[in-house]
């Protein structure tokens, strides 16, 4: 019986702690741009690249660190954008760069792929309201 309420216990406070995040998502500034400097919109890409990630009107600061006005890149790889209410999804289509990374290596397979930015706080909530980069797409040629 013990174990049932500590289990009880944990998901009742990760539910609760999930809604706090849900509920008090942070801000940007009106006049905040998030946008891929690199590839463009079209371009047809030979092999691995870097993808370079800016922002503009706001700061990037690691995950788990809360500062106003800051917030961190995901990078939306071949998926429409996740709820923008709740955390980001971890996995293939959607890359954190929770250490406030501005560029990263991609080695994505040949044909068209889209790619989009979304910034979040520090607990990997989109701010509200949310801050995405147009999506663009490329071609990956061997």
């Amino acid at each position: 019986m013990r174990r049932t309420w500590t289990l009880v216990a944990i998901l009742a406070g990760t539910l609760f702690a999930g809604s706090a995040a849900i509920a008090q998502q942070s801000t940007m500034p009106p006049d905040a741009k998030v946008y891929i400097l690199w590839p463009a919109d079209g371009q047809v890409i030979k092999g691995a690249f870097w993808v370079r990630m800016a922002l503009s009107g706001a700061g990037i600061a690691p995950a788990g660190v809360e500062k106003a006005n800051t917030g961190h890149h995901h990078l939306i790889i071949d998926a429409e954008l996740p709820p923008l209410d709740q955390p980001i999804p971890n996995d293939h289509n959607h890359l954190h760069f929770g250490l406030g990374q501005t560029e990263a290596r991609l080695d994505l397979p040949p044909g068209k792929h889209t790619l989009q930015l979304l910034l979040a706080d520090a607990n990997h909530v989109p701010h509200q309201p949310p801050l995405y980069s147009k999506r663009i797409t490329i071609t990956v040629v061997q």
